[in-house]
């Protein structure tokens, strides 16, 4: 997904993490309104305009929006080339849905996509393959970023924003309750989030809650269904090897563990929690003590948020056998049907090389208020070793979802694994009996084998 932490003011929900035929088939019409009324404009017809259809134009980011709309105007005052800057539906599903749509039909007059992390694999038909043209650069991207844009032997979109899953955490609640240190383990968490909780709802907050995060039924939730398996040994779902990896003791412990947050140290309303959800009750309504989310652009740039100054940030915790975190992030692909192929291309590289100068003077300063950081994620002390205490070792490592392995299949395996999961934390399904039936339909969806069960001799131990 392309997945984000909260903006600088209080969101409200938009959508509910699902499109229709009636309303896709809309949106594409508005943005194709959008396209004709900017073309009318344009001042000759020698002049070219891009589009940029953008996922993360939809929402208030500050800073970092202000920083991409600075850079359009860079890009269009060193080139001359105009560039209509576009936003997607919110759910990455609706987003998905409209890209598929326009590539599919290839539809000239999108030029640059938002690609998210998960896409490459269904999407790298409709793309053209930016290695020729970036071979350069490549060299310098982390490696584990750069993998999710590759999809055999094709660079489908180049890397631009990475994510990773973390914990958001409130420093002054650790204190008062006397933690000198965030959770490492998903033990640890509990512990401490059913204590805080009893504590503040004893100080007179009946509303308070230990830990929050989006349980609703969206690519947010696969993210984290992947932490928890394999923090567990419970594996990710789809291995490389082609494996199916749900039916396991691992996985089912994993759900169940989650499961029993519901209605106990997390709201019973978290399963319909979309990301704006959490963040508001942690961010602006102060009413968790643990959070998960995103590291976005907090780290460079704290939100403008009630508590801001009192939370920190670390690593998830882990399980029995890890520590990971989801990998997200977006990348930026020039559709093949494009008429500004060139231009295209000129934008990816503008834009990506931008972002590559904002990061490094980044990594050598520590921002100024916000969450205050403890043993981030591996991929974040790599990026921005200044925040990492002398002599703190990195937290978890990252993770990434099986959209490479799947390819075009990708998001019929994310819908069976979704409604599986979602179905043990409605407590609609029991973790053991939605394993096995979610093992049988994915075999079905991709034709790979599930996973061999070890099985016990009469008189072993």
């Amino acid at each position: 997904m392309t997945t984000r932490g909260p903006t600088n003011r209080a969101v409200a929900r938009v959508g509910s993490g699902r499109i229709g035929t009636f309303w896709l088939a809309g949106a594409a019409g508005l943005l194709l309104l959008g396209f004709a009324q900017f073309s009318c404009r344009r001042p000759s017809p020698e002049v070219v305009t891009l589009t940029f259809l953008d996922p993360e134009r939809l929402y208030d980011l500050g800073q970092r929006q202000l920083i991409t709309d600075t850079a359009l105007k860079d890009f269009t005052r060193e080139t001359g080339i105009q560039v209509n800057h576009l936003p997607t539906p919110e759910t990455n599903t609706g987003q998905l849905a409209l890209a598929r749509k326009l590539l599919g039909e290839g539809t000239a007059t999108v030029d640059v996509y938002g690609f998210d992390t998960i896409w490459s694999g269904m999407l790298s038909d409709y793309v053209v393959d930016l290695k020729p043209y970036f071979s350069a650069a490549l060299p310098s991207q982390d490696p584990e970023v750069l993998a999710n844009f590759l999809f055999q032997g094709k660079l489908v979109a180049m890397p631009y924003h990475e994510n990773v899953g973390v914990l958001y955490y409130r420093t002054d609640l650790l204190h008062r309750y006397g933690y000198t240190a965030p959770p490492k383990t998903w033990d640890e968490l509990e512990k401490m989030a059913l204590r805080i909780q009893t504590g503040e709802r004893a100080r007179g907050d009946k509303d308070f809650w230990g830990y929050v995060w989006p349980g609703t039924d969206g690519e947010g939730l696969t993210c984290q269904g992947v932490e928890w398996q394999v923090d567990e040994g419970g594996g990710s779902i789809v291995e490389p090897d082609k494996r199916i990896s749900v039916n396991n003791p691992g996985a089912i412990r994993a759900w169940e563990r989650a499961r029993h947050w519901v209605g106990w140290i997390s709201p019973p309303t978290v399963v319909s929690y979309e990301e704006w959800d959490a963040s508001n009750s942690f961010w602006v309504a102060g009413r968790a003590a643990f959070m998960r989310g995103w590291a976005d652009y907090f780290l460079g740039h704290p939100p403008d948020v009630p508590f801001r100054d009192q939370a920190g940030v670390t690593s998830l915790p882990g399980g029995k056998v890890a520590r990971v975190a989801a990998l997200g992030g977006s990348g930026l692909a020039v559709s093949r049907s494009s008429a500004h192929r060139a231009e295209a291309i000129r934008l990816v590289e503008f834009l990506t090389r931008r972002e590559a100068q904002i990061q490094a003077v980044h990594a050598h300063m520590r921002p100024a208020g916000g969450p205050e950081p403890h043993e981030l994620p591996a991929i974040l002390v790599r990026d921005y070793p200044q925040l990492a205490r002398p002599g703190e070792i990195a937290g978890g490592n990252e993770v990434s979802r099986p959209s490479l392995v799947t390819g075009p299949k990708y998001d019929d395996v994310d819908q069976a694994y979704l409604r599986a999961l979602h179905s043990v934390l409605t407590g609609k399904s029991r973790a053991q009996e939605a394993a096995a039936a979610l093992e049988k339909e994915l075999v079905r969806i991709t034709g790979f084998a599930a996973e061999k069960k070890e099985t016990k001799l009469p008189g072993n131990n």
